[in-house]
């Protein structure tokens, strides 16, 4: 997180908490970093129906339900390690710093902003066309009409997930646990709990919260 927006953070502010700063001075890219939660939900849902039905056209459902299963667990390594080793790399230099701020570090001075909790279009298209290429080099078709959708489908749950947890008032012992997790992810322990929607790989992988002792 760079230093110069982090000095005067105020953590206990709501105001501060909530507030959505100016990222960028084009008032159209500025415009663009910011998103309603909704709009994964208009933007992928349409292609996850689009691959379902191509895939269940061309394949076995059994073999469609494994393929979607395992697209869905290389989203959820995705989310892991993009996180843990992209989203807070500390990046050397002040283009470095400027840079780590755009991609998470405003996230983390302002974690209520509603209209950066789901990435723009931006950042996620891009991921998604990596996914179709990859997933293109390594199945082909039409298999890999159904990895793809479960990457999409995790991706979705991902953006929803925060949303939910950063916004909602979670009633469920898994809704609780997530909403807690990613709360002492941003305020108490930066360096753990990583899994925003999968936080199971915290503990496969080592980082899930270890509180104080005594």
């Amino acid at each position: 997180m760079s230093t110069e927006h982090t000095a005067n953070a105020r953590p206990n502010d709501p105001d501060f908490l909530c507030a959505s700063p100016r990222l960028f001075d084009n008032p159209l890219l500025d415009k663009l970093s910011r998103v309603h939660w909704s709009m994964p939900l208009f933007v992928y849902v349409p292609f996850v129906v689009l691959l379902g039905v191509l895939s269940l056209r061309a394949l076995n459902p059994l073999i469609v339900a494994a393929a979607t299963l395992a697209g869905y667990l290389a989203w959820s390594l995705i989310e892991y390690f993009g996180h843990r080793y992209l989203f807070h790399a500390e990046l050397p230099g002040k283009w470095g710093a400027r840079l780590h701020f755009l991609i998470h570090g405003v996230h983390h001075v302002h974690p209520n902003d509603p209209l950066r909790l789901v990435m723009p279009p931006l950042l996620s298209g891009p991921i998604m066309l990596i996914a179709l290429l990859v997933t293109w080099l390594l199945f082909g078709l039409p298999l890999g009409y159904p990895f793809l959708m479960g990457f999409i489908i995790g991706y979705i749950i991902y953006d929803m997930v925060h949303y939910y947890v950063h916004h909602a008032e979670p009633k469920t012992r898994l809704g609780l646990t997530l909403r807690r997790m990613h709360m002492l992810h941003h305020f108490r322990a930066p360096d753990r709990a990583y899994g925003v929607s999968v936080p199971w790989l915290d503990y496969i992988f080592g980082t899930q919260y270890i509180g104080p002792r005594g």
